[in-house]
């Protein structure tokens, strides 16, 4: 179903009405359950919501992730397990919202866009929500990629530092996956550049320009998607939050120190989008002028040639030149001198 269509089915609902906004999908959502502290780890997969146990007293670690958020019913069962506001499940199942980031006293949230390139090399977005409270953390995403697979590994593998640290450290390792994810972007969206560049350069088609919108079109998305988390990492960094220790912000200021690099090389790319496009009409109108050029030329070479054959084609008897034996091969070679001299005197002027 259209975006759009879906939006307007949700005119006049009372907040906090969940309804599912986004492309839509019949398959089952997958969730997963990874428990952790220093010594162990347990993960299993979530048939029935009921598995889910919240303990407020344990000392584990609960990372509950959802891979994909079109069931509202089952949202609204997580919700009602984590005591989770329902204008916070409406945000959840809405993959239209802006990044955003909302502070409560027992959870902390946070929307954020992930962008990632297809099979295709085509750069999507998807919507990811992450819910961090005392000691759980709820992560919810568009799609069922799975983006944090490298997270669940580094959990599994040793006992390292996430597994010695809280949910607030797990929350900074989800977030710097997700801007790391922007890395891997830009990366490719340079490397679409720089072949544009040389294209708008030596062989500016029509199918160049087409390029050049659709890549100024997904820099603008690109930038309206990740502009904003700069605030909210910024946010989370000051420490406002009970939820995040001091040892934490540290972390979160490297997040929001890459953020900067990352907004820089967004605006850096634009400017330079921008400026092909008007190379690519400064090419177009080089070239114009180029064929404009040689045309005058040629027609400024002809025009003394067709004063000669029209003064000769007159009809008057008493025209010495006509009566000449070599008449005609002289007014020849003084056409063909005429032209000679045009084109010597173009070149000399470098016109030609």
């Amino acid at each position: 179903m259209n975006k759009n269509k879906q939006i307007i089915k949700k005119v006049g609902l009372p907040p906090g009405t969940l309804l599912h906004i986004g492309s839509a999908r019949s398959e089952q959502i997958k969730i997963k359950m990874l428990c952790y502290n220093c010594n162990d780890w347990s993960e299993m997969e979530i048939d029935s919501i009921d598995d889910i146990i919240k303990d407020q007293d344990t000392e584990n670690i609960c990372w509950i992730h959802s891979s994909g958020v079109h069931i509202v019913k089952i949202i609204e069962k997580i919700g009602t397990i984590f005591k989770i506001h329902p204008l916070v499940l409406e945000d959840i199942v809405n993959t239209n919202q802006h990044p955003k980031l909302e502070e409560n006293e027992d959870y902390v949230y946070v929307i954020l866009k992930m962008i990632h390139c297809d099979e295709n090399k085509k750069i999507e977005f998807e919507q990811v929500s992450i819910i961090v409270g005392k000691n759980y953390i709820l992560s919810f995403q568009e799609n069922d990629n799975d983006i944090f697979k490298q997270i669940r590994d580094r959990i599994k593998s040793t006992p390292g530092k996430i597994r010695a640290k809280g949910a607030d450290y797990l929350a900074y390792a989800l977030l710097d996956c997700i801007v790391d994810y922007y890395y891997v972007a830009l990366e490719y969206l340079g490397e679409r550049i720089e072949v544009l560049e040389d294209q708008v350069m030596l062989d500016p088609k029509p199918e160049v320009l087409k390029e050049i919108h659709g890549l100024k079109n997904e820099m603008l998305f690109v930038r309206k998607a990740v502009w904003p988390l700069r605030e909210i990492i910024n946010a989370l960094a000051r420490g406002d939050s009970t939820l995040f220790q001091k040892d934490t912000l540290i972390y979160l200021r490297d997040i929001y120190d890459h953020m900067i690099q990352v907004i820089d090389s967004i605006e850096m790319y634009r400017d330079m989008v921008t400026g092909m496009l008007d190379i690519y009409i400064s090419s177009i109108s080089y070239r114009t002028n180029e064929v404009m050029k040689v045309l005058t030329i040629i027609a400024t070479i002809f025009i003394p040639l067709t004063f000669i054959v029209g003064l000769y084609g007159m009809n008057f008897k008493y025209m010495p030149e006509l009566e000449w034996e070599w008449g005609y091969p002289a007014i020849l070679c003084i056409m063909a001198l005429i032209s000679l001299g045009m084109i010597h005197y173009f070149r000399k002027k470098k016109w030609l």
